[in-house]
């Protein structure tokens, strides 16, 4: 491998990275005023629903909840500001949460029967699969306190919440918001093959593609299934581990029957004070995610995200908790690109917090394939790419 230099790591952080910063930021503060303007009218429609402002620390499900209020502001002064509902997944997509309203209490509960329902309520001859580790079922009954509105028949079969019929709901109402608030030169709704939400939305320099995606916070406990931190580790330290977890996570309405299981919050934690010790773990991390965004996965759809290379990220730190081990950049940054090249390689990237869910198991195998030979080309011959 050729060492390349410090000057060349500044200059490609000067002419790439900060540039990127500047426009991602730019996309983020208009996208934010415009959806945040659709589901303001979205919950004005709607009380199931929240304007994103609502998101976290603000939403109204915690506001009788003074003790978690004052937690979580301590936890949070001082840190770098950031909208908690919105995801920048490359410059061109976005993944945004949209907080539900009056689902407080919840407890987790065993599986308790097998469903034999479509997602329009017809009956099935044969049940409905298990959930992934990912996913879950959720019932309404796992809420100590509910609006009336949950337990309508628009989202609710048999006692359960069901993510896809959230969705049409949800869906009708974007479509609604849209023309009321006059966003139609700004905001379109995209055609989805899944039971998703997508817009695209149109800021001063770019179109930006935005997944909606309803989601209950539940700040309130740690879901048993995420069985971490993991037995003898280093990293992160016990007193970031219980912050972690005091701080809950989120369900996600992203498919038919299940709720997609979400950590942002944790996830944001921890990439806070990454490098309290002088390391280099951010400036390695932004590094590759532009060498990503730049050479190895372009477009606006790519096959790996910045959530993939977060991914990657915090694995390297667990297995390299000590000082000493991100110090010099050069071996840093080739260790996290090789365990980048192994995942690609091999088609697997496990979660985080749930092991037993591989990131990489729907992706387009060709366009991993593609990913890898990059990759090689890089790490045979580690030069950043200045054009």
């Amino acid at each position: 491998m050729k060492p390349f230099t410090d000057e060349d790591v500044e200059i490609y952080i000067q002419s790439k990275v900060e540039r990127r910063h500047s426009l991602v930021s730019k996309a983020v503060e208009e996208v934010q005023k415009i959806i945040q303007q659709l589901t303001a009218e979205i919950s004005y429609k709607a009380t199931r629903f929240q304007a994103i402002s609502n998101s976290g620390i603000h939403n109204e499900n915690i506001k009788d909840q003074p003790a978690l209020l004052a937690k979580w502001s301590a936890m949070l002064r001082g840190k770098r500001p950031f909208h908690p509902s919105i995801q920048v997944l490359a410059p061109s997509q976005f993944l945004i949460t949209v907080p539900l309203r009056g689902l407080t209490g919840y407890r987790e509960c065993q599986v308790r029967h097998w469903r034999y329902y479509t997602v329009h309520g017809a009956k099935l001859l044969s049940s409905v699969r298990d959930p992934e580790e990912l996913h879950q079922w959720l019932e309404v009954e796992q809420f100590s306190k509910s609006l009336q509105q949950w337990h309508e028949t628009d989202v609710n079969i048999e006692g359960d919440l069901v993510p896809a019929k959230v969705l049409i709901v949800f869906r009708e109402l974007v479509e609604k918001s849209i023309i009321s608030c006059n966003l139609s030169s700004k905001v379109t709704m995209l055609e989805s093959f899944s039971s998703g939400v997508r817009v695209a939305v149109e800021t001063s320099e770019s179109q930006v593609e935005v997944e909606l995606v309803p989601a209950v916070e539940i700040p309130t406990c740690w879901p048993e299934k995420a069985r971490w931190p993991r037995c003898l580790k280093r990293w992160p330290s016990q007193e970031k581990v219980q912050c972690i977890k005091s701080l809950g996570f989120d369900l996600l309405a992203r498919s038919n029957y299940h709720w997609q299981l979400c950590f942002s919050r944790a996830e944001r934690i921890l990439m806070e004070g990454l490098d309290e010790d002088g390391g280099c773990r951010m400036k390695c991390f932004r590094v590759m995610r532009q060498m990503k965004e730049d050479v190895w996965c372009a477009g606006n759809k790519p096959v790996i995200t910045a959530y993939h290379l977060q991914t990657v990220l915090f694995w390297t730190c667990e297995k390299y908790p000590r000082t000493k081990d991100w110090r010099c950049f050069p071996e840093a940054f080739l260790r996290l690109v090789q365990k980048l090249h192994k995942c690609v390689s091999q088609h697997f990237l496990k979660h985080y917090f749930l092991k037993n869910t591989n990131l990489l198991k729907y992706a387009n195998t060709s366009d991993l394939d593609l990913v890898a030979s990059r990759l090689t080309v890089f790490l045979e011959n580690p030069v950043f790419c200045l054009d």
